[in-house]
């Protein structure tokens, strides 16, 4: 018997390395191969003057590990005030708790001693004033200027600074929530939200789908809400609330373009939430509450294609979820090329041509900005120093969707369209690794279809750098048109007023300010503002690539771009721009100037973002 117990033993520790090893993520303290997380319960309280969430996390647990003793969870800058476990009786117990040192990327790990592997535990806390998921605005940085807001941005390991958690891709659990908030103010979550509730005993939710922890969010402030379909509504600031219902109309159309090719929505209802201008990012596929970046709001519905990326989000990311931040483009390549899909239904062939082409050629600028090794879908390197080995982000998006494009185009929509249901219908409520996918495409595409994607060219797509030779380019019609008068009128062949650039779709506005950037004088650049306005567009797509050609070109578009800067918190536009004014001395200080001025006013994602840029600049 006492050999049995040994080999039980040895092989238990033995699954649990494999386990590990398998999913380990050097991004978490996490011991998940021990103990997971099944359910969250939170009880927090908002104080605007301290600038703190407060209460506790419930965490119930599956212990997975027979021998294991330790619960090891993720935090950053949490003031821990005591650690509760619950004993077989039901009743809560003092357990003894350390925090290990600092570590700047990964925050601090929080080890719990339990004793019989509770089921539950729960850490009493509160958060930083300065916690880098949360933003805290003052109420004349909202539109209306009468209440503060505060919204959170958890990806991708943010979450451990407002919630201690296995903050990791690789545990999903379910969560509820009680969350008291001042009077006046609503509050929202990425669970099921009831438009008709007061706040009254505090605001209560409930998400009943497992998620991972990088999905949870919340945002308190004056918010009004309005009905966009029978299953999704949109809730922003007073002001801005009718712009946003107009701007979002098509919704219902997208949800049912996304279910006709992939199953269906699996989330109840899909809400939205825009955010006031800090936030750091287009948008975040928060489950149930997508969160919103205003300047997505043009006035015409133009850069619609933003709500059909974090739709399909839905299914590829929310619903099947990369392992570890290494497979990032298990979620955002897939969903890329999911949104595509979602936009050619929608809005016709023609455009979501030229949204690849777009979307490719950015691409290969972003490439030879890069080292090599950062050009893969995904490393084969150590995990020893995640930020300087895996992939950079602007890489796996528009990558992953073409790798996934050249299969299908080869097999023929008939084929791929029911093999990529089949990996979201399999792999439901999972994480995944790359391996997984590749076993996956391997036994229910390659099998069948060997032609589809060679050994050699698919360890080309997933591991090798830059684009593969193979790779076949989209080339839009109207987009060669329109490089046949960029090129003309680079020479000095083509007037200005006859490129006819008020008649343009975004799409092309984008492809033609993103060829001209470094090539255009900054006469040309001045007269393109003269007679189209491009400075003034209320399409922030458009203006973000005017003002970076301005810059490059030496056009002084000091003023707007000022406003610009100060009123625009989106990573994806103020890191560039502010790189770009500092490629010369003048240019340099007067971006110190404005960043004084706009630091306040950014997330604390895209503060430490500029902080990194304008230290290195400085050495």
């Amino acid at each position: 018997m006492q050999t049995l117990t040994f080999l039980r033993a040895l092989g238990c520790a033995l699954l649990c390395q494999a386990s590990l090893a398998a999913h380990a993520d050097p991004l978490s303290y996490a011991r998940y191969d021990q103990v997971r997380t099944r359910d969250l319960q939170l009880d927090l309280k908002a104080d605007f003057k301290q600038k703190t969430l407060s209460g506790y996390a419930e965490l119930s647990l599956k212990w997975i590990d027979p021998a294991a003793n330790t619960l090891v969870l993720d935090t950053r800058d949490l003031a821990i005030a005591k650690v509760q476990v619950q004993d077989k009786r039901g009743a809560w117990q003092m357990a003894p708790y350390q925090l290990d040192k600092l570590d700047p990327e990964k925050g601090q790990a929080l080890r719990i001693t339990t004793t019989g592997q509770p089921e539950k535990v729960r850490v009493y806390y509160h958060t930083a004033p300065g916690a880098i998921a949360l933003q805290w605005l003052t109420p004349q940085q909202t539109m209306s200027g009468k209440l503060p807001f505060m919204f959170s941005q958890s990806q991708s390991i943010n979450a451990r600074s407002w919630v201690p958690s296995q903050d990791t891709p690789a545990v999903r659990f379910t969560y509820s929530a009680r969350i008291d908030a001042p009077a006046g103010m609503r509050v929202v979550m990425s669970a099921e939200n009831d438009e008709k509730a007061t706040g009254k005993g505090g605001w209560k939710f409930r998400m009943p789908q497992p998620i991972p922890s990088y999905l949870l969010a919340i945002a308190i402030g004056e918010l009004d809400v309005r009905k966009l379909g029978p299953r999704s509504a949109v809730y922003a600031e007073p002001p801005r609330i009718k712009a946003a219902e107009y701007e979002l109309a098509d919704t219902e159309k997208m949800i049912k373009a996304a279910e006709s090719l992939y199953g269906p929505y699996r989330w109840g209802r899909y809400d939205m939430i825009v955010l006031p201008p800090s936030f750091p990012y287009g948008g975040m596929e928060n489950p149930r509450l997508t969160f919103l970046t205003p300047t997505m709001i043009a006035g015409d519905r133009s850069l619609v294609d933003l709500i059909a990326h974090e739709l399909a989000h839905s299914w590829s990311g929310n619903l099947v979820t990369n392992a570890s931040w290494k497979h990032m483009w298990l979620n955002e390549g897939f969903t890329t090329y999911v949104t595509t899909r979602i936009v050619e239904q929608l809005y016709g062939s023609e455009v979501a041509q030229m949204g690849v082409q777009v979307d490719q050629e950015e691409l290969a600028a972003e490439i030879r900005e890069l080292p090599a090794a950062k050009t893969a879908l995904v490393t084969r390197d150590a995990d020893a120093n995640p930020s300087e080995t895996y992939t950079d982000d602007g890489i796996i998006y528009p990558k992953g969707a073409w790798f996934l494009a050249t299969m299908e185009r080869r097999a023929g929509r008939a084929v791929f369209d029911p093999f990529l249901r089949g990996w979201f219908d399999q792999h439901a409520f999972q994480s995944v690794t790359t391996d997984q996918f590749v076993d996956y495409l391997r036994k229910n595409l390659l099998a069948q279809h060997p032609d589809v994607m060679p050994e050699a060219e698919l360890n080309d797509w997933l591991y090798g750098t830059g684009i593969p030779a193979s790779a076949q380019h989209v080339v839009s019609p109207r987009l060669t048109l329109l490089d046949q008068h960029r090129n003309a009128w680079l020479k000095g062949e083509l007037a200005t007023k006859e490129l006819g650039m008020d008649k343009w779709v975004a799409l092309e506005s984008m492809h033609f300010l993103n060829d001209i950037n470094g090539k255009a004088s900054a006469a040309q650049m001045r007269e393109l503002d003269q007679v189209y306005g491009v400075g003034k567009s209320g399409n922030n797509e458009v203006a973000y690539r005017f003002y970076l050609a301005s810059v490059n070109a030496g056009y002084d578009v000091h003023q707007p771009l000022q406003a610009f800067l100060l009123s625009v918190g989106r990573q994806k536009f103020v890191v560039p721009l502010y790189g770009a004014l500092m490629k010369t001395p003048q240019g340099h200080e007067w971006a110190k100037q404005v960043y004084a001025k706009a630091r306040e006013r950014y997330h604390p994602v895209t503060q430490e973002s500029v902080d990194k840029l304008m230290a290195a600049q400085a050495h």
